[in-house]
């Protein structure tokens, strides 16, 4: 078997290939990656030790380029995690991120279609639904009608719309997994749990939008590839499944337990200027995921937390 796995070098590209290239030894993999700010170009090296792994770099939404490689590598299977995900350079730059998160999923469709990919995976977010008011008893479910307050949301959405319509009246054969906040190895340093990390490290200020009582929904990145690797051999055809391991914490909660772990002052903090719109509370029903897969999460917050700060503290 042959696995494309675009956006290989981001955080949880770079994540799912190292599970991948560890439980799947007799299995071809090959990586694509346009190598921004957000790739993680010294692991590159390490995976060239693999004889069954390749790389190409290059942009989704470049089609004369990629349909290069699909004529050449005549792919099994096509897991899409190219993205640009930063909500506040999504406000700057819409048009970059429904080039990457729009268009280049058309290209990776169409081009799965064309040369009879077994099925294809769109790595999406639970930002597509929108918030929630900080006190709802309320999980989203697969169910749920779109609603996304950024352009990062509604690049995503606009590219989920686009796949179930192409599945429909091309049967493409995809699924989709919209996954809560990952964390873990690898992620880039201006996500909250990194930027946190590494500043408290270095006795930096630490801010915080607004109050701080935002909640999100936290999900180590080792199991959103098990829960990926799941739905891609077991899911159903044309379906979405919603991921997590349902550990919600306010950011402000979230900061003081790191600056604990590190034995750091909660002086470091420094409230600021909330952002003009900012999701106050993520949370997903993964019922479905779990009833129909038996997907199960491996790993304890605390002790995620822990290995994710032992491994930006030996940076």
């Amino acid at each position: 078997m042959k696995v494309l796995i675009t956006g290989g070098l981001g955080f949880i590209g770079v994540n799912f290939t190292k599970f991948f290239l560890g439980k799947y030894k007799e299995d071809e993999v090959v990586v694509l990656d346009k190598i921004t700010y957000a790739a993680n170009r010294r692991i590159l090296d390490e995976f060239k030790h693999f004889s069954n792994f390749k790389f190409y770099k290059g942009d989704i939404a470049n089609l004369e380029f990629l349909e290069k490689v699909f004529r050449k590598e005549k792919f099994d299977y096509v897991v899409n995690f190219a993205a640009e995900t930063s909500v506040d350079k999504s406000f700057l730059d819409e048009a970059t991120f429904f080039k990457s998160n729009v268009l280049g999923v058309i290209n990776l469709a169409s081009l799965s279609l064309k040369y009879n990919v077994k099925r294809f995976h769109q790595v999406s977010t639970d930002e597509i639904y929108g918030d929630l008011p900080l006190d709802s008893k309320k999980k989203f479910s697969e169910n749920d009608p779109f609603n996304p307050k950024n352009p990062y949301a509604l690049s995503k959405a606009q590219a989920e719309e686009f796949l179930f319509m192409y599945h429909k009246v091309h049967g493409l054969n995809m699924t989709i997994s919209r996954s809560t906040n990952n964390f873990g190895r690898y992620q880039a340093s201006d996500k909250l749990i990194p930027l946190v990390i590494n500043r408290a490290l270095n006795n930096m200020e630490i801010p915080v939008f607004g109050d701080g009582n935002n909640i999100r929904d936290w999900f180590f990145v080792l199991d959103h590839c098990k829960a990926i690797d799941l739905i891609i051999k077991k899911g159903k055809n044309g379906e979405a499944y919603n991921v997590s391991s349902h550990e919600p914490h306010q950011n402000l909660e979230l900061i003081k337990f790191i600056l604990q772990k590190l034995r750091k002052k909660e002086s470091l903090i420094r409230f600021v200027e909330a952002r003009k719109i900012h999701d106050r509370k993520y949370a997903v029903d993964t019922s479905k995921i779990e009833n129909e897969l038996g997907y199960r999460h491996d790993y304890d917050f605390e002790y995620a937390l822990d290995l994710t700060i032992e491994y930006y503290r030996g940076k």
